[in-house]
């Protein structure tokens, strides 16, 4: 008895500690977001906590503000342009080649795949001004499609690597069952790998989706006044007036709460992915 009561504790103190941590992270985004909704004499003059006692506060009025800047709205409909098609093209490329380096034999399979790993290491940084230089020469330099290929390019090695770790774990049975009935290598792909590999193409999407989508650097070097996205957006407009606070929170707000609904409307698959293989 004592024994289960113990462990009755030890459970209810864990899960409220997990739910104080998760309310705890969340305090910054509930923050922005009441911040958001105030006017910019009320955020000088006091902090977004006031709302509690005087709820009059509360207004549209910067969202309505935010979708008249032309320079905001526009930035985010490039982010979704950008990030949606790299996104995509990841999972879709990576998943074709991580299929083909588990199962299918290959000339230089090992050594391609060796290849594909040893890019990992290469860090963004060291390919920007290359990679700049040859988008310039070929006129994409500035461009949505050239911050996506670069994007493409550099999330491929990550996702070849992760997909085909995970596809190599499917039992081989069960390809030999399916390719005897008669299912060719696409077929096979389709019908049998792609549902089987669900939580880990679900845990590449919303890692590849969130570094996009959050991505500065890469944005920076490559667009231009009418290709940016949200995040060099909001930074273009610190730097220009830095005290439109009133476009601000709800800009930074709405950049905040599109990756965060993303990732908790697939966190199930996403645990799922990160704890694939680790119970047999």
């Amino acid at each position: 008895m004592t024994k289960w009561l113990v462990q009755k504790v030890n459970g209810g103190l864990v899960r409220v500690f997990l739910l104080l941590v998760g309310l705890f992270w969340l305090v910054p985004t509930f923050g922005l977001l009441l911040s958001s909704l105030r006017t910019p004499q009320d955020m000088a003059a006091s902090g977004w906590w006031t709302v509690f006692s005087k709820p009059s506060q509360l207004t549209f009025d910067a969202y309505d503000k935010l979708l008249q800047n032309s320079d905001i709205t526009d930035s985010l409909v490039n982010t979704m342009l950008i990030t949606v098609p790299a996104t995509v093209l990841v999972v879709v490329i990576g998943s074709l080649a991580g299929y083909a380096f588990a199962w299918m034999e290959f000339p230089g399979r090992d050594w391609w795949f060796l290849g594909v790993v040893g890019l990992l290491v290469v860090p963004v940084q060291v390919a920007l001004i290359p990679i700049a230089e040859l988008f310039g020469k070929i006129g994409l330099f500035g461009s949505v499609l050239g911050v996506v290929l670069f994007h493409v390019g550099f999330g491929l090695p990550f996702a070849v690597f992760l997909l085909r770790n995970f596809f190599a774990e499917i039992p081989k049975e069960l390809l030999e069952a399916a390719r005897l009935d008669g299912a060719g290598e696409l077929r096979l792909f389709a019908r049998v790998v792609m549902p089987l590999g669900g939580p880990a193409i679900a845990s590449l999407g919303i890692f590849q989706f969130l570094w996009v989508w959050n991505d500065m650097l890469v944005a920076l070097v490559f667009t231009d006044s009418g290709s940016q996205p949200i995040t060099v957006a909001l930074q273009t407009q610190v730097r220009q007036f830095g005290n439109n606070i009133d476009v601000l929170a709800p800009g930074a707000f709405i950049s905040m709460v599109i990756p965060l609904a993303v990732f908790f409307a697939f966190q199930r698959q996403f645990v799922s992915g990160v704890m694939a293989g680790a119970v047999k």
